[in-house]
């Protein structure tokens, strides 16, 4: 991943449409928070073989227009904070608003990469009318369809032009960069305190290549590592009715600068929507994962309570379920040393290569005994595995007609690999190439 681009703009200008346009989905990951009409969409995109995040800030209804530009002006704040390309959409086929202009005010004193997108431009004629919008003093306008997708070519061209290369300029490429992600409130900042409050010997504090995402080198228990701090979310206290928003700005950030997430939950509050989301960001970024329940003393338990919970969780979170669980009191101090030691074995599991000779060895017999299924009589075979050389585990399975077979079997193939080696808390992915 490389970035983050946000989507702002007053309402009903078609924010979400664009939104599910770049990322080729109508299944927006929502987070609904009881009491508001908020809704939360984050998702990946592509766009010449550069993958980045979007961010749609969402539309905030309330009584009075007042409130309304209150809260929109808020989210402006925040993304202007986090994102590297925001997106400022305007109806094309109306005139300029009080708010878009007030909008463009905040814009215009930034010093990030603002992109002004005139929608609903859905005929050639229309493009005309969207000349009113140089009035924002914010460059070229460029003019979209998010419903028909006419334009958007044009403009992904210009987003990843903008976003930066992701780099981390550490002392040493070879330690763990380990995050702790959660939801506000879950203990990150506790654990993050605990940990290098213990531990004295802090080599030095380096800042990442973006100002939220600050590392520590950290030594202990004979382990060294960069964390990955996430917990300043308190700083924003102006932001304090978007908390959650911001978090997920900062979560966004951290995961990316990752090699391993320590994905944090609350024990007192059941696993929530946004702890799933949270680990589907994760695993889509093909980062290591060790999920942990914080506060579980606060819990009355019996012997299968810490079972009942684990099958709980990874119903939750199937079908990737091959994930390390510990359940902790930071408080406490309760397997906090766990935690950290898992979080390694899980950057080793990430780094491991499996030589080419016994994955053949290995699969193809499997395969053998157990073939894809034939698509409208033709036979699918399978003639060669591989480990590829990405930084995430990756297997190219070659066969003559990879466009046949179907995402079970490639499951299948995924469950069969972890049988056989220890992938524990990775994400992987199975292609399937022609021969």
């Amino acid at each position: 991943m490389s970035g983050i681009v946000a989507i702002i703009g007053r309402p009903n200008v078609g924010k979400s449409t664009l939104f599910n346009r770049l990322t080729e989905s109508r299944d927006a990951i929502v987070d609904n928070t009881p009491g508001t009409t908020r809704d939360r969409h984050y998702g990946t995109c592509e766009w010449q073989g550069k993958y980045f995040t979007v961010v749609d800030t969402g539309g905030y209804i309330q009584n009075s227009d007042d409130v309304f530009e209150k809260e929109i002006n808020k989210q402006i704040h925040i993304a202007l904070d986090e994102a590297d390309v925001i997106l400022f959409l305007v109806d094309g086929t109306s005139d300029i608003t009080d708010l878009d202009d007030s909008i463009a005010n905040i814009l215009r004193k930034s010093n990030k990469n603002i992109l002004l997108v005139a929608n609903k431009i859905d005929t050639f004629d229309k493009i005309y009318d969207t000349h009113i919008y140089y009035r924002l003093g914010l460059g070229e306008v460029y003019s979209i369809s998010a419903i028909t997708g006419s334009g958007t070519g044009e403009l992904l061209d210009r987003i990843v032009e903008l976003l930066p290369d992701k780099k981390i300029d550490t002392t040493d490429k070879n330690i763990p960069k380990i995050a702790i992600v959660g939801r506000p409130n879950v203990g990150k900042s506790s654990l993050v305190n605990l940990l290098i409050g213990e531990e004295r010997n802090i080599v030095t504090p380096i800042a990442g290549t973006t100002r939220d995402a600050i590392y520590t080198k950290y030594n202990k228990y004979g382990m060294e590592f960069f964390l990955i701090d996430t917990a300043g979310l308190r700083k924003k206290q102006k932001f304090k009715d978007n908390i959650e928003f911001y978090s997920i700005m900062r979560t966004i950030r951290a995961i990316e600068h990752s090699d391993v997430c320590i994905l944090l939950t609350d024990a007192s509050e059941g696993i929530q929507a946004q702890d799933i989301n949270i680990f589907g960001l994760i695993q889509r970024n093909n980062k290591g994962v060790v999920f942990v329940v914080n506060k579980w003393d606060l819990l009355e338990k019996n012997h299968k309570t810490a079972k009942e919970y684990e099958d709980y969780i990874k119903k939750r979170i199937a079908p990737f379920i091959d994930v390390p669980i510990i359940f902790t009191s930071v408080i406490e101090k309760q397997r906090i040393f766990k935690v950290l030691e898992k979080a390694i074995e899980v950057y080793n599991n990430r780094k491991q290569r499996i030589a080419t000779h016994k994955l053949n060895d290995y699969l193809l017999e499997i395969i053998k005994n157990s073939p894809p299924p034939t698509y409208k009589g033709k036979y699918i075979r399978i003639k060669y595995v591989t480990q590829l050389p990405t930084v995430y585990p990756s297997f190219a399975l070659y066969c003559n007609l990879p466009q046949y077979v179907r995402e079970p079997y490639k499951r299948f193939i995924e469950n069969c690999i972890r049988k056989e080696y220890n992938f524990e808390g990775v994400p992987i992915e199975i292609y399937f190439r022609k021969k």
